[in-house]
């Protein structure tokens, strides 16, 4: 993940997919704000929302699935109850057999990123759990390839 300062900076337009999550009153915790344990949940919704509307991931019959063996998350202003969000999604690194999401978390109407943080998503087949053979399959590549953002440098994300 980039540094601190990086993920600070980051703002809506950085962000090619988003989507709206209304805060419950159950997501504050004892000093009335989301608890961190309702991150884990955003970054989930807006990863798999994607992988199902774009990439044609169906979860219950998919040959091949994604799980996550990293998550990460980098917290820079509090969000509570009854605030909306905006979850916007991007990808960093898009390998063969794995994809590293970054989500940022903007409170409605400000630009100011709150949390960043994401995934590693490694595809298996669903049997086995162990790497799918071919990896995560073009179609669901394609479907990924408009969230990979360029790296500085001007190169592009790991392919």
């Amino acid at each position: 993940m980039s540094s601190s300062t990086d993920l600070r900076s980051r703002r809506r337009g950085d962000y090619p997919f988003h989507l709206t999550y209304r805060t419950r009153w159950s997501d504050n915790d004892m000093y009335a704000h989301l608890n961190n344990s309702v991150y884990g949940h955003l970054f989930d919704s807006i990863i798999n929302a994607y992988l199902i509307t774009r990439c044609g991931l169906h979860p219950p019959t998919s040959p091949r699935i994604f799980l996550a063996v990293s998550t990460t998350a980098a917290f820079f202003a509090p969000v509570a109850f009854p605030a909306v969000v905006d979850l916007g999604l991007r990808v960093t690194k898009l390998g063969t057999s794995s994809v590293t999401y970054e989500v940022g978390v903007f409170e409605e109407g400000a630009d100011e990123v709150r949390c960043v943080g994401g995934f590693v998503h490694v595809c298996v087949e669903k049997g086995t759990r162990r790497t799918a053979e071919g990896g995560m399959g073009d179609g669901v590549r394609e479907g990924l390839r408009p969230l990979l953002v360029v790296a500085k440098g001007g190169k592009r994300a790991k392919l």
